[in-house]
């Protein structure tokens, strides 16, 4: 039995708080058609099917694009987090790539009076400038691997290009030497046969 339970009054009411908080989700809820998924991000009882109905939509997960696309309502989502809700492990990580966590954790440093809150504010800013650059350094090198990609695939396909018109023009040549060789040989065995012709009636003169 969980301790708040065992007191009437207060702590009572304190558990059943304790057990709303872990009985709602943070979870994904698929949406799209086949072939092409994405989700919403939703809160949403335990006890709800997977794809029933929820109590408030916080974002969009699009896994499609690369990087994923997520559109996050991140003031919503903080909320929820701070008031227990329990993400599944998807959703987790894509609250902690927006930074609701990170807010958490510094909003927790506030309340101990480890720092201010202008301080908090400026270390999560901090924090979402160094992801935006390893992001950017990330769509960078993406985009470069597939400028590579497209660089190697129009130069394999030059070569090969030029393979057949290498050997389309090797088989014109050689047929063109195979007419002019025939050619030569007829005329070569034409001349031999009026060779014999002309010695006869030169004989007979």
């Amino acid at each position: 039995m969980h301790p708040l339970s065992r007191v009437d009054g207060i702590n009572s009411n304190l558990y059943k708080s304790y057990l709303n908080k872990m009985a709602t989700k943070i979870r994904l809820q698929r949406g799209g058609h086949k072939g092409y998924a994405f989700y919403s991000i939703v809160i949403a009882d335990v006890r709800a099917p997977r794809d029933g109905k929820f109590t408030e939509k916080i974002g969009t997960y699009n896994p499609n694009t690369n990087p994923a696309t997520v559109d996050l309502n991140f003031e919503r989502a903080l909320y929820w987090v701070e008031t227990g809700a329990q993400p599944t492990d998807t959703a987790r990580n894509i609250l902690k790539g927006e930074g609701v966590y990170m807010m958490k954790h510094l909003r927790g440093g506030v309340k101990k009076g480890a720092f201010d809150e202008a301080a908090c504010q400026q270390k999560f800013e901090a924090w979402k400038t160094s992801k935006e650059q390893k992001l950017t350094a990330t769509k960078d090198a993406l985009n470069k691997t597939r400028q590579e990609a497209v660089a190697k695939a129009l130069d394999a396909e030059k070569k090969v290009n030029e393979t057949i018109a290498k050997k389309v023009a090797d088989k014109k040549a050689a047929e063109a030497a195979a007419k002019a060789e025939a050619e030569a040989a007829k005329a070569a065995e034409a001349a031999e046969e009026a060779a014999p012709a002309e010695n006869t009636e030169t004989a007979e003169a």
